[in-house]
């Protein structure tokens, strides 16, 4: 009998350990994707610059991109201003929308991207998407996997600590997202892909029950590793499924309701993935997320962000809309405004709040 397979996209380098950055161009080289040191690097004027003065003698050859932000324009100028150059790779040092733009760019000119995330704010750092601001709000763009992530656990923890916050809820939510994906497989027959499922469960499991803090080394590679694999099992789906239900339906709805005013992308999915949790019934799950959330200083209510809980109601009634096709708890219950009220006192009664 023929013995079948299929090959995972995943990076060929995933380095997460304190120091990693400290010999970014031997990595590069022993793994053969820039031999020669010529690499065209993506950063912000903030973080990357203060990186750039201890990272430009060791890497010669490279040249230094300043992005401007996270929009489509802005990735767009990185890949034009790129094309001048002959690079081996690209390389996008920061966090996510610098991450986002240098995938992009990359793309947009056929380079391989390194990724070197100097913070662990979401799972986008290792996902075959790019999430760019454009004039219609915010898009979503297929690009391919990053050839290698380097994440410098030094560099982690010097960043705000708000960023490794924002992580834990956007990894926590993956468990959410799987089991609003199996729901969907029970009652419409959507195609569920098992290891991309596996994966992101058991990287949102990893940290939920995980017993170190924010400043704990353990704790922060196993955050690290958890949003890398997160990444990976998007590849392996095919799309976001794996990492994207109700939870992150109820972001983006914030997200278009209140834009001004939104939280950052992890403390929002954290909060939604409990309240989605809270929906389908499973009682034991929600309350390990919201000991979890609060023991790590994530909001468990909208009032902990700046929301009453009547604009989170309307974000959770308009959810839907902003994935049009998914199917998760909300498209399941099809609550309407009163329903939606009701559950929510009752979530707010059960977590205590």
């Amino acid at each position: 009998m023929p013995v079948l397979t299929r090959l995972i996209p995943s990076p060929v380098v995933v380095d997460i350990n304190a120091g990693a950055l400290d010999d970014l161009a031997g990595l590069l080289a022993d793994q053969r994707i820039s031999a020669s040191g010529k690499l065209a690097i993506a950063i912000s004027g903030g973080s990357g610059a203060r990186l750039r003065e201890r990272l430009s003698p060791a890497l010669p050859g490279a040249e230094w991109y300043e992005v401007g932000g996270g929009t489509l324009d802005d990735a767009i100028k990185l890949a034009d201003a790129m094309k001048k150059g002959h690079y081996d790779a690209v390389v996008g040092l920061g966090g996510g929308k610098i991450i986002d733009c240098a995938k992009f760019a990359a793309a947009r000119i056929g380079l391989p991207l390194v990724a070197v995330a100097t913070n662990l704010s979401h799972d986008g750092l290792c996902s075959p998407v790019a999430t760019l601001d454009n004039d219609a709000g915010r898009g979503s763009y297929g690009v391919p996997n990053p050839i290698a992530v380097v994440i410098d656990l030094d560099i982690i923890r010097e960043a705000p600590v708000r960023f490794v916050r924002s992580g834990i809820g956007d990894a926590i939510s993956n468990i959410s997202a799987v089991a609003d994906w199996e729901l969907s497989h029970r009652e419409t027959g959507e195609a569920i892909d098992g290891l991309a499922a596996a994966m992101a469960r058991q990287a949102g499991e990893a940290v939920l029950r995980h017993p170190g803090g924010v400043g704990d080394d353990g704790f922060l590679q196993v955050l690290a590793e958890g949003l890398v694999l997160t990444g990976i099992s998007m590849s392996v789906a095919g799309d976001s499924r794996p990492a994207s239900g109700a939870c992150h339906e109820i972001n983006h709805a914030l997200d278009i309701l209140y834009p001004k005013r939104a939280a950052s992308h992890g403390e929002q999915c954290g909060l939604a993935a409990a309240f989605a949790t809270h929906l389908r019934g499973d009682r034991e799950t929600r309350d390990l997320m919201v000991e979890v959330l609060r023991r790590h200083g994530l909001p468990v209510t909208p009032g902990e962000i700046g929301f009453t809980d009547e604009e989170f109601v309307a974000a959770v009634e308009y959810a839907p809309k902003t994935r049009p096709g998914r199917y998760t708890i909300l498209e399941h219950l099809d609550l309407s405004t009163d329903q939606i009220r009701d559950a929510y006192a009752d979530y707010a009664e059960a977590i205590g709040s």
